[in-house]
C-alpha cells in the first residue's frame, strides 16, 4: 500500500476545482495517521460512531465530512465538530442539524443528497423534493445551517454510460440551483464520484470526490 503515491495519482486526475475527500471507513487509526502525514485534511466517514471515535483520536485540524446515511438521533454526537454533512435528505433532518448546531454555537454546512441511481438501496431526495426544501418558508428559519450544494451516488455498475448519464443529470440540476439565493443557501459544491468513477465525475463538474479503496490499495 503506497498511500502517498495513490493520492498523488488521484489528484492528478482531478480538475483544479475538485477536492479530494479521503474516505476513512473501516481504516485503523495508524493507517489514517499515514494519510494525515501526506497533508490531506478532508476525511469522510459513513458511520457516526466510527466518526466520533476517530475524531477523538486524530488531530483536530482534520475537516470531517459525514458521507453516509444520517439518523436524526445521531446528529448531536457530531454537531460539535463536523465540517460538512453530505447526506441530508429531509427537512426534518435539516431542522435537527440546525437545533444541534445552535446548541454548539455553530453553523453547519450541508449538502442535499439527490437520488440519481437505479438502485433501491440508495437514499436521497427527488429533484422536486429538493426544490421544495430550498424554496420553502421553513428553510428561512434555520439560521445555524448552510446548504452549500448537492451530493449524489451513481448506480453501482460497470456500464460507464449509465454513470455518465446520472452524473450529467445531477450537474444540470446543480447548475439550475445557482439562482436560489438565501442567507443560508449558497449552492457551490457538487459531491459526486467515488473510487471507480472519480475521474469521470471530475470531468463532468464535481467539486468533491469521495475516494477510499483507490487510496488504500
Amino acid at each position: 500500500m503506497n498511500i502517498q503515491k495513490n493520492i498523488i495519482n488521484i489528484k492528478n486526475a482531478l480538475s483544479n476545482s475538485c477536492k479530494l475527500i479521503v474516505v476513512t471507513k473501516t481504516k485503523p487509526i495508524e493507517v489514517l495517521e499515514n494519510v494525515y502525514a501526506t497533508s490531506e485534511r478532508a476525511f469522510g466517514e459513513n458511520r457516526v460512531q466510527e466518526l466520533v471515535e476517530k475524531y477523538e483520536k486524530l488531530p483536530k485540524d482534520i475537516q470531517w465530512h459525514l458521507i453516509g446515511h444520517l439518523q436524526s438521533n445521531k446528529v448531536k454526537y457530531i454537531a460539535p465538530f463536523i465540517s460538512c454533512i453530505h447526506s441530508v435528505e429531509s427537512m426534518n433532518l435539516l431542522e435537527e442539524i440546525n437545533k444541534q448546531a445552535l446548541k454548539n454555537n455553530r453553523i453547519i454546512e450541508c449538502l442535499l443528497q439527490i437520488y440519481i441511481a437505479k438502485e433501491e438501496t440508495k437514499f436521497g431526495l427527488s429533484e422536486t423534493e429538493a426544490l421544495e426544501i430550498l424554496n420553502s418558508e421553513k428553510i428561512n428559519l434555520l439560521k445555524n445551517i448552510k446548504i452549500i450544494g448537492l451530493m449524489g451516488m451513481a448506480t453501482n455498475t460497470n456500464d460507464i454510460s449509465i454513470v455518465k448519464n446520472e452524473f450529467s443529470r445531477l450537474k444540470t440540476f446543480f447548475d439550475s440551483f445557482h439562482s436560489i439565493k438565501k442567507e443560508n443557501i449558497e449552492i457551490k459544491e457538487l459531491s459526486m464520484g467515488m473510487s471507480n468513477d472519480y475521474a469521470l465525475a471530475s470531468d463532468l463538474g464535481s467539486t468533491m470526490v469521495r475516494v477510499g479503496s483507490a487510496i488504500f490499495t
